[in-house]
């Protein structure tokens, strides 16, 4: 049974979801899923990453990994003292070995940074800054679904490459923002584009757009660059729709989610253009998996990119922790890491790959536009596939990230 404690005004844990039962004097593997609970990324992450771990966990056990595991949840606030304290009480005084989520860049980066220091594991699965892949980073930490890199270079260089060659940057006002926006810049002006400016807004206190949008428009820039995420995004996209800037300039949601463009509808978000490496309706085995783990989502949500990374680094997780064996896995998140790069990857959100030397999990990626409302067969066929990115070329090239690990 999940207990839910309430702390600070938002749920900030659920402790102990035991997935098989057993004699107590079995070790017990234990993952912190730390996410937004209450927030603006409440419908990206939230309950829908606890569904899609447990369903990593009973996909895991239907193939003969037969571990003991445990669920720990908490909401991070968005507050990167919060997050931290958080995640050196579970490392600390709850023996959790591995925390998963964390889509917050800021609170991500020191929490990459406790792991290394506890020697305890850190799969990000839901930050998006490539500093963590980069510069920052480090032997117990992997960097799975996506990332700022990743998301530049492809919705970036598409959309110079169709035309809109000048741009300008709505931006939220953090480490992911800011990241997002200097990576998209250099990808525009490596293809040929321009900057013609940006404006930065307070995170996660604005819910107003209007002054930024007039200065976006007033630019005379073809394309609109969202460097934000969650309901930023959809309100941002919602305001412009109102104010008619969709007519003259090409938005670009630079981490726009699928329930994100549910949640714009399709007449506000027509023609906006997005790059993620899962869609539930892709291919036969991401349609079995959207299937599969429907019935423990969230009434109306359909599982979204960061419900499928979560589900992917949990089940590969596991797999390398039968492989070295629950005891050398908990005591060190390093050799667990060294573990889940030593094998290849495979499951039904992202196909086959790999994760790299710099700790960069590999699978392609897909450059989507949202369908008109005349396309859209059923609340959740929105996506029209523009474009793939094979997993070699999705990613920052390995000599350019900065890893003291790279090789």
């Amino acid at each position: 049974m999940i207990h839910t404690i309430t702390r600070r005004g938002a749920i900030a844990a659920t402790a102990a979801l035991p997935v098989t039962a057993r004699a107590q004097n079995r070790q017990v593997l234990r993952l912190g899923i730390l996410g937004d609970l209450s927030g603006p990324y409440r419908d990206l992450s939230g309950l829908g990453t606890m569904a899609c771990v447990r369903l990593a966990i009973a996909d895991a056990k239907a193939q003969g990994i037969d571990l003991d595991v445990e669920v720990l949840h908490a909401d991070h606030q968005h507050r990167p003292d919060v997050g931290v304290q958080i995640a050196r009480q579970w490392y600390d005084r709850q023996d959790v070995d591995a925390i998963l989520e964390v889509n917050n860049s800021s609170i991500a980066l020191a929490i990459a940074d406790l792991a290394r220091e506890k020697d305890k594991l850190f799969l990000a699965t839901g930050p998006a800054t490539a500093d963590l892949h980069g510069s920052r980073c480090g032997p117990n930490h992997v960097h799975w679904t996506y990332d700022t890199w990743m998301l530049a270079h492809g919705a970036g260089s598409a959309t110079v490459r169709a035309g809109g060659d000048t741009w300008f940057f709505l931006t939220a006002d953090y480490a992911f923002g800011h990241a997002l926006q200097r990576d998209t810049a250099q990808a525009v002006e490596a293809a040929g584009g321009r900057v013609l400016g940006q404006t930065r807004y307070p995170f996660p206190s604005t819910t107003d757009y209007s002054s930024f949008l007039l200065q976006a428009q007033a630019s005379r820039a073809k394309v609109l660059g969202l460097a934000n995420a969650g309901t930023d995004t959809v309100n941002t996209v919602k305001q412009a729709h109102e104010f008619g800037l969709t007519r003259r300039m090409k938005l670009v949601g630079l981490l726009c989610l699928l329930g994100d463009v549910r949640a714009m509808g399709a007449e506000a978000a027509q023609g906006l253009l997005t790059t993620e490496p899962f869609y539930w309706d892709l291919n036969d085995r991401t349609r079995a998996f959207t299937q599969r783990v429907l019935p423990a989502m969230p009434t109306g949500i359909y599982p979204s990119t960061n419900h499928a990374g979560a589900y992917s680094a949990v089940l590969h997780y596991l797999k390398a922790a039968k492989a070295l064996g629950l005891a050398a896995t908990k005591a060190s998140g390093r050799a667990a890491v060294a573990q889940m790069k030593a094998l290849p990857t495979n499951d039904d959100c992202f196909g086959p790959g790999s994760v790299r030397s710099d700790g960069r999990k590999l699978h392609p990626v897909y450059l989507f536009e949202v369908k008109t409302p005349a396309e859209v067969r059923t609340g959740w066929d929105l996506y029209k596939l523009t474009g793939t990115i094979p997993a070699d070329q999705a990613m920052r090239p390995l000599s350019e990230g900065g890893c003291t690990m790279a090789g």
